[in-house]
């Protein structure tokens, strides 16, 4: 494309390996074109690239991915969306960041004109799924609504990057945008003012980063609810002042004596379990804030006259909105915490299979799984 920069030091090849997704489960690797960056947009190369759940929800059920208005099977998809990489290629007029740089990418780019948009709330972009094959609709959300990061190279718009320091590897940098998705709902519920008391439900990544992120920001206490003992362990070494396993004890009535019958400030919700909210609210104060940060399958009952009788907010977030990725991205380069805590496994790209295996199935425990583009020979790394 006219316009586009690019260096002899990183020569770009005219095709590129990428895993592509035909019926439900299946995934096959083949050969694309590499993408050419338009206006705004740069070209990274991938170095690694983290397995988050909903990857393998999209991989098995293709929601909430949505590709030409439909579900994304059989289009020559490619998913994945939590990668970093080295930046390649300059599109028309790109001059805020240059070829060589490291990068974290955040998965949503608005499309800059709607109201959402407008309000720093490009997640809910009002013209999400609008653009597949065509640019010109604005909005991308990589790995979702375009070709994603299971593969060499891809095309990001310039306000989708985020700066990676020299001393952050690139596996930390892979879950910059899941630290960002934790931020996100910390930012919503208020900033979280030091002092104020916090629980996270549910150890996931998200869950974990969010105690870490909580914790680096002066929450507390930090209370931390799940039910397998090894991943509260985990949160205890990022930050949690209490670890409340669901089977052995009730959750809420744990809470209640910790905060001497007050409630807490405020709930990130993370589990998506079916009686998380009802469990969440009656973990609050009157006038606390709960944040719900995972979905559930199924429509679950909700004990709204408890919410409203206490005044309590309820908020949903999606993905990392409001520019969270780069305030989280700036706790982790000051080695506020260690991200690298929930990371457990890495795998070469044509190994992706396996490795959606293990996270899927939680093999060796696996919690953040990391493939990597770059490794050489195709062997599985456990993490130290």
């Amino acid at each position: 494309m006219t316009g586009v920069q690019t260096s002899r030091e990183f020569p770009i090849p005219e095709h590129m390996k990428a895993w592509v997704l035909g019926d439900p489960g299946e995934l096959a690797l083949k050969q694309k074109p590499v993408p050419a960056p338009g206006r705004a947009e740069v070209l990274v190369r991938i170095d690694a690239v983290a397995i988050c759940a909903t990857d393998l929800e999209v991989i098995a059920y293709g929601t909430p991915a949505m590709i030409q208005g439909g579900l994304p099977f059989n289009k020559n998809f490619t998913p994945g969306h939590e990668y970093m990489g080295t930046v390649v290629a300059l599109g028309p007029g790109v001059d805020e960041v240059s070829i060589g740089q490291r990068v974290a990418v955040e998965i949503h780019a608005g499309c800059g004109q709607c109201k959402r948009c407008r309000e720093g709330m490009y997640t809910a972009c009002l013209n999400y799924g609008l653009n597949y094959g065509d640019r010109d609709k604005g909005h991308r959300a990589n790995g979702f609504t375009t070709d994603g990061g299971f593969c060499e190279y891809q095309v990001n718009n310039i306000n989708t990057l985020v700066a990676v320091p020299d001393g952050v590897s690139d596996e930390e940098a892979c879950l910059i945008v899941t630290a960002g998705t934790a931020m996100y709902g910390l930012t919503e519920l208020g900033g979280l003012v030091a002092g104020e008391s916090v629980a996270v439900l549910g150890p996931g990544p998200i869950g974990l980063l969010g105690v870490a992120v909580a914790k680096a920001l002066g929450a507390a206490p930090v209370i931390l609810t799940g039910t397998r003992d090894n991943r509260l362990e985990i949160g205890r070494e990022l930050g949690a002042d209490h670890l409340i396993n669901i089977r052995k004890e009730n959750a809420v009535e744990t809470v209640r004596r910790l905060t001497g019958g007050r409630g807490l400030d405020y709930v990130l919700e993370c589990s998506g379990a079916p009686d998380a909210v009802n469990d969440a609210a009656r973990m609050l104060s009157r006038g606390g804030k709960l944040c719900l940060a995972a979905f559930p399958h199924e429509p679950v009952l909700v004990d709204v006259a408890h919410l409203v009788r206490n005044n309590i907010y309820v908020y949903g977030i999606r993905g990392e909105g409001r520019s969270a990725t780069h305030r989280a991205a700036a706790l982790i380069a000051q080695k506020r915490f260690d991200a690298c805590k929930i990371h457990t496994h890495t795998f070469a790209l044509e190994d992706l299979p396996t490795a959606l295996k293990y996270a899927r199935e939680r093999i060796e425990d696996a919690i953040k799984v990391v493939v990597k583009t770059r490794t050489g020979a195709a062997q599985r790394l456990a993490a130290e």
